[in-house]
């Protein structure tokens, strides 16, 4: 790399920093923010996440916090976004990702921003494609899960905008921490027969992952529903009003059933959208798996008879979490 860029993958609930700079492993940085509650946070935030990397070289940034719904469009998300870094980064040079995979200036974005909308996921799959020319790229976050194809070293998906990636299965909308389970599952089993579980926002995927030791409580810097923590206790109470109960009021092992019917459930989502994307290969193509949910997508792997690898090049370890952060640092310092 000529020189060092930090990645900034400004999301609606978090916001994410990484600096790979060829001197040990990236570093990395989360600022949680849910922009529905605090709009006029983010350019603190920004600063935040960015000053916790220090230096003064240009930022890469992408965004998927336009499709949060204080905002009346995606397009005016977009352009809030970028209102708010220049604002709190206004000795920086900018960059901004689209979805063609271009870095470009703040002025070609605001003219075009629907073209800078939830371009994370071609950031990351650039990055993985140097080291990974035929694969699949799986990225499991705390929202959404990446499934896209690389062959020839290229990035191949068939889709580009959130809608057209929904199309073409190349985008799950299921992740590892703010999933609502009542999204995720419609029954659940107590004392081993089927419940319905209650349409409502009790609990999400990380309580199901935290009570069964998939997750720790420092890889949820997300909110929770009922607006407490993570502790055994606060966890086991959300997923018993599931299904609109106490934990008194259920059975030993009721609790973990309900855990692990939300894993079966995300297992088998990303697996049908991995298998699709795998039928357009001719030999059978490896999974990179990365993101805080990499154990989902390396099991929907296992599913469809896969191999894995855990991340491409700086994506190793636990910068694999914030891929997108990671991939734009590289991209922006070249």
């Amino acid at each position: 790399m000529a020189a060092t860029a930090i990645g900034l993958d400004i999301g609606g609930a978090n916001t994410k920093a990484a600096l790979v700079d060829g001197e040990g492993p990236p570093r990395v940085f989360t600022e949680p923010l849910e922009l529905w509650r605090d709009l006029a946070g983010l350019p603190g935030a920004i600063a935040a996440t960015v000053g916790a990397l220090g230096g003064d070289g240009a930022v890469a940034l992408t965004t998927t916090a336009e499709l949060v719904d204080v905002f009346a469009s995606k397009r005016a998300g977009v352009l809030h976004v970028l209102d708010a870094a220049e604002a709190a980064l206004p000795e920086r040079r900018l960059r901004v990702l689209t979805i063609d995979g271009e870095l470009v200036g703040p002025t070609a974005a605001r003219a075009d921003p629907l073209r800078c909308a939830a371009a994370n996921w071609i950031a990351t799959a650039l990055l993985v494609a140097r080291a990974a020319p035929d694969a699949i790229l799986v990225d499991c976050g705390s929202t959404t899960t990446d499934v896209v194809p690389i062959a020839g070293g290229r990035v191949r998906a068939a889709g580009r905008t959130d809608v057209e990636r929904l199309l073409a299965g190349e985008l799950v909308y299921t992740g590892a921490l703010r999933t609502n389970v009542a999204a995720i599952v419609d029954a659940v089993p107590i004392g081993g027969a089927p419940c319905p579980v209650s349409a409502e926002l009790f609990a999400i995927a990380a309580d199901a992952h935290l009570l069964a030791g998939r997750l720790r409580p420092e890889q949820c810097p997300c909110g929770f529903p009922d607006g407490r923590g993570t502790t055994p206790a606060e966890v086991r109470a959300r997923l018993a009003r599931v299904v609109c109960a106490d934990p008194e009021q259920l059975a030993p092992g009721d609790l973990e059933a309900i855990a692990d019917a939300v894993l079966e459930a995300q297992v088998d989502a990303i697996a049908r959208a991995l298998r699709r994307i795998a039928g357009g290969f001719a030999d059978p193509p490896e999974v990179v798996a990365v993101g805080v949910g990499a154990f989902l997508a390396r099991a929907a792997a296992g599913r469809c008879g896969l191999m894995t690898r855990g991340g491409a090049g700086p994506l190793s370890g636990p910068a694999g979490d914030v891929a997108a952060a990671v991939a734009l640092s590289v991209l922006g310092g070249e």
